[in-house]
């Protein structure tokens, strides 16, 4: 089992893939998980989240960890499919329990009061692609299912 979560061509598109997302999740998951980049931080996070939107705390536990130390596999190609799959977890969570009801597109001119779903579904498709391709080149994930 854990050779065919682990393997990977080692083409540099599960690169890029990963990357990608990784790089784009990981401001995100360090807002929520450190309070960087103006975020509120574990606890406020924590709090916000199962207060005004009435998720459990466990799984707001489970959304910064998906967040945070999902991006940083995607970064360095541990687990990749798992971090893909806790990060598209995620984003679904976030169009059904948020998003959708502002519709698709971002609030590019603030003429909304929300945020469409747009990102979550580039996101999705980037999860996808991670599921199918895996960690690609340069990836620990590569090293391990060697051996």
């Amino acid at each position: 089992m854990w050779k065919k979560l682990l393997r990977t061509d080692k083409s540099g598109v599960g690169l890029i893939l990963r990357l990608t997302l990784g790089i784009v999740i990981f401001p995100h998951g360090v807002q929520k998980a450190l309070g960087w980049f103006g975020g509120y931080g574990f606890f406020a996070t924590l709090q916000g989240m199962s207060d005004n939107l009435g998720i459990p705390v466990a799984l707001v536990v489970l959304v910064v960890c998906a967040e945070f130390l999902g991006s940083l596999g995607l970064i360095v190609g541990f687990l990749t499919r798992v971090a893909a799959l806790g990060i598209g977890s995620v984003m679904a969570g976030a169009i059904f329990l948020v998003h959708l009801p502002h519709g698709f597109f971002m609030n590019w001119y603030g003429s909304q009061k929300g945020e469409g779903f747009e990102y979550h579904i580039l996101v999705l498709g980037l999860v996808l692609a991670i599921l199918i391709k895996g960690g690609g080149a340069l990836s620990i994930d590569g090293a391990l299912a060697k051996r």
